[in-house]
């Protein structure tokens, strides 16, 4: 009688860690649907010179008959449907909120990016090297997250002036400090492990040890934190452009948008305000929402 041999187990398949992630985050249909929003109103941002009804600060376009109207009112001198209506100017106010989602998301995406490569090579650098200068960076990094954000971004632009680069420059100045916290707590957390001091046995450079092997074991907290911050950052721009001390007149943003109309909130014409008010908080909730969900997927610590 011949043996029959056992057949052999299946072999279990184990997910990347970023398919992992992906699983995880679509099971919360709340956060899918922000990140598709999201991602509607960045490709809006990105194609509105190609998809808006008007350029609003071209001059040639505008005409002053058309100030003013509400919603659904069509133009006297061209014919066009203005399906949010027009500010005072004779702006398209839909035309008005793709352009300034255009500036506020290149402001917010500009000024994360050099935060955080900045924050995040003082963080790692002080977490490997401790000592004096891990003691020194942490103490500007007190101090600066000490006062408001919003103060210090104010200060900053009443001395460089108005303008996309210098509300950009302010931004990174504000944030940076966020990106160093972070990535030094996780990274002193790494320093300890073994796999550290094997880089060391083996003599390998410093800067391959601090971007080889110990940053990219922080960045998990780095991506949630990044997260929230871009959506600080466009309100935090949205902000101060509302003040008058952001990006210029012929640059507007959502926050001068919303500034412009102000005036006229009690006179009746609220869509000046109210349209720009409302593209800000859906960008701003859509990106809350991704960043809360990722949290919960990033930190092993939440997962039930």
């Amino acid at each position: 009688m011949t043996d029959i041999a056992p057949p052999s187990p299946a072999p279990v398949r184990i997910d990347s860690p970023a398919k992992r992630i992906a699983k995880q985050f679509v099971e919360d249909r709340i956060a899918v649907l922000g990140l598709v929003l999201f991602v509607l109103i960045a490709l809006i941002a990105i194609a509105a010179p190609w998809i808006a009804p008007q350029n609003p600060y071209d001059l040639m376009q505008l005409s002053i008959m058309d100030g003013g109207l509400p919603p659904g009112e069509v133009s006297m001198a061209t014919g066009q449907t203005f399906w949010l209506g027009t500010d005072q100017q004779g702006r398209d106010m839909l035309s008005g909120i793709m352009y300034g989602l255009r500036i506020s998301l290149m402001v917010a995406v500009v000024s994360l990016t050099l935060a955080i490569t900045i924050g995040t090579i003082v963080g790692v650098a002080a977490a490997y090297f401790g000592g004096r200068f891990d003691s020194l960076v942490m103490r500007i990094v007190d101090l600066q997250l000490s006062f408001p954000a919003i103060l210090i971004a104010l200060i900053l632009l009443a001395l460089l002036g108005r303008g996309v680069d210098k509300v950009i420059l302010a931004l990174v100045i504000v944030q940076w400090a966020y990106y160093a916290r972070t990535v030094r707590s996780s990274a002193m957390v790494e320093t300890r492990k073994d796999y550290i001091d094997a880089a060391r046995c083996l003599a390998l450079s410093d800067r391959r040890i601090m971007f080889r092997h110990l940053l990219p074991n922080c960045v998990p907290p780095l991506i949630v934190v990044a997260t929230v911050q871009i959506a600080q950052a466009i309100a935090l721009e949205a902000t101060l452009s509302f003040l008058g001390v952001g990006v210029p007149i012929t640059e507007p943003s959502l926050g001068l948008l919303i500034a412009n109309g102000y005036d006229y909130l009690l006179s009746g014409r609220y869509w000046v305000s109210v349209f720009p008010g409302i593209a800000l908080v859906v960008t701003i909730i859509a990106i809350n929402v991704v960043g809360d969900r990722l949290r919960d997927v990033l930190n092993p610590r939440l997962q039930t």
